[in-house]
């Protein structure tokens, strides 16, 4: 009799008996009944539900039966037991629990049990070392590996072109490799070629283009992560102008739209420096010369590439390449610069434009506040300086003409423009506003729609932030310090207006450049600049000084 009230002492739920053990737990009605736990486990002894259970249980270890697991119907039958011992004494029941399927209480007795059928094993046993998780590579430096299709077919493709010559290949047979394979613009083919040969040998084995495209990864990068570790030196992070100059060198000896300069390598050269300083004026943010590669994935440089090798006519590339806007840039400089030294001062500068900038900015312009200036002799302008000049006067939308003006405004560097600061500029224009009969408008009043058209965060001062905001920022300079463009500005011509709204992926200096070019192009044909044509371009530039 006693093992068998061992045995059915198993069978007992075990929530039950946790609850029996406190019964503190148990929640009950102000007027609880407790009971010992002798006391109870004799009421249930006494029940003829647990005689009949008991008795058969003993009848089935007398026969040999192996007897049956708790959990099962047994189990369900004494808790159905207790329950209605509670019940009896008006405790609330318990919350519902599902007994098919669901793992035993970590409380169980079977638990306890370290042998025989009735032993189960807990799910949250502790395994004897921790379970280490590999973690798959997630970040590539040069772009995620190809797929093997991918690697296949470019494999497949290294044969067919290196078939037929076991010594490599020359330069002029290397093209094909540099388009279809390493699928980067025509023009670097030199370049490829020679960062592969490294011993000058005037060809590229097969084993030489594996090792340097394949098994560097070059394969599987981006375009514009491609295009940097081709340029860039080999013991350098960034690129710098000199590693633009053979890139620029066979685009003049191969493109379509440039063989008319193949008997002036003077204007050959200018036009290479012109656009390798156009580069690094809009992709070089940092401005110190040394482009990085995130500042390359930012910009549209890598998209100008592909769409000048894929365009015949250069000027449809507005971007950096247009040999027009080369054609404008450099007649502007060559017209200021009255000893043709190539390098201008203060007072060929004060010429630009008709006279129309204040000698205040240009002497902010030659004390470097914007940009250090590159020529070798003080006090001078080089072309490259120049570049950024008029890149920055023609075109104050683009960040870094913003950038570049707000430098010259910001008298103290203190990063912020006062009253103050646009005082000191405005009171040259009132000046000159007095000098040409113009009826001349207030500081106080031009400073308020100054303010409006800014809208700064904070009253009283405008930032480099608030420029950045504003759609109107180039007048908001133009009023400080470039007196024709003020006033073009205030008596503006609608169809000009409309012709801006029918265009508006070009810039300021799209324009420009294309107003100039006419112009510039009818003076050298020996047409009247000042003919009805001329003056329908010149209006919308510079009112007359």
């Amino acid at each position: 009799m006693d093992s068998a009230m061992a045995l059915e002492m198993g069978t007992l739920d075990p929530d039950l008996l946790q609850l029996l053990d406190h019964p503190s737990t148990i929640p009950s009605k102000p007027s609880p009944i407790k009971l010992p736990v002798e006391e109870l486990f004799t009421q249930w002894l006494s029940l003829p539900e647990t005689q009949r259970l008991v008795t058969s249980l003993l009848e089935d270890v007398k026969a040999g039966v192996a007897l049956a697991v708790p959990g099962n119907g047994n189990a369900n039958f004494s808790s159905s037991l207790l329950s209605s011992m509670f019940s009896a004494a008006s405790t609330p029941p318990l919350s519902p629990r599902s007994t098919a399927g669901s793992p035993l209480s970590p409380r169980s007795p079977m638990r306890r049990l370290g042998s025989g059928p009735m032993f189960v094993s807990s799910p949250l046993k502790k395994t004897s070392e921790p379970v280490r998780e590999i973690v798959p590579q997630f970040y590539f430096p040069n772009g995620p590996p190809a797929p093997k299709e991918i690697h296949e077919q470019c494999m497949v493709k290294i044969e067919e072109m290196f078939s037929g010559h076991p010594n490599g290949l020359p330069l002029s047979a290397f093209g094909p490799i540099v388009k279809e394979i390493c699928k980067l613009p025509s023009f670097f083919s030199s370049s490829v070629f020679r960062k592969i040969d490294v011993n000058n040998t005037g060809l590229v084995t097969r084993s030489a283009f594996i090792d340097y495209w394949i098994n560097d990864k070059l394969m599987s990068a981006d375009t514009a992560t491609k295009i940097f570790h081709v340029l860039k030196q080999p013991q350098k992070s960034y690129l710098t102008q000199d590693d633009f100059r053979p890139l620029l060198r066979e685009l003049l000896a191969t493109h379509r739209g440039l063989e008319f300069l193949q008997d002036t390598p003077e204007f050959q050269e200018r036009y290479a420096q012109t656009v390798i300083y156009r580069i690094f004026y809009h992709v070089n943010r940092s401005g110190n010369g040394c482009l990085r590669l995130r500042e390359l994935k930012r910009s549209n440089l890598v998209a100008a590439f592909e769409q000048v090798d894929a365009e015949d006519d250069i000027n449809k590339v507005l971007r950096y390449f247009s040999y027009e806007h080369f054609y404008v840039i450099y007649c502007k400089f060559w017209e200021i610069d009255s000893d043709h030294d190539f390098k201008i001062d203060q007072d060929d500068l004060i010429r630009y434009g008709n006279h129309s900038l204040t000698y205040r900015i240009v002497d902010r312009i030659f004390s470097q506040a914007p940009k250090k200036l590159t020529s070798d002799e003080p006090g001078k302008m080089s072309y490259e300086d120049f570049v950024w000049f008029i890149l920055s006067e023609e075109d104050k939308t683009s960040e870094p003409s913003l950038e570049y003006w707000f430098k010259c405004i910001d008298l103290d560097s203190d990063g912020i423009i006062t009253r103050k600061d646009m005082l000191y500029f405005y009171e040259e224009q009132l000046h000159r506003m007095e000098c040409m009969a113009h009826e001349p408008v207030l500081f106080d009043d031009i400073v308020c729609q100054m303010i409006d058209m800014i809208n700064p965060e904070k009253e009283g001062i405008i930032t480099l932030r608030d420029l950045k905001r504003c759609k109107l920022s180039g007048n908001f300079f133009n009023i400080l310090f470039n007196l024709n463009k003020f006033v073009a500005f205030e008596t503006r011509d609608p169809i000009l207006m409309r012709q801006e709204r029918e265009e508006p992926n070009l810039t300021e200096w799209d324009r420009f450049a294309h107003h100039e070019y006419i112009r510039l192009s009818m003076e050298e044909n020996g047409e009247d600049a000042s003919n009805g044509s001329a003056e329908v371009w010149d209006e919308p530039l510079e009112a007359p000084f």
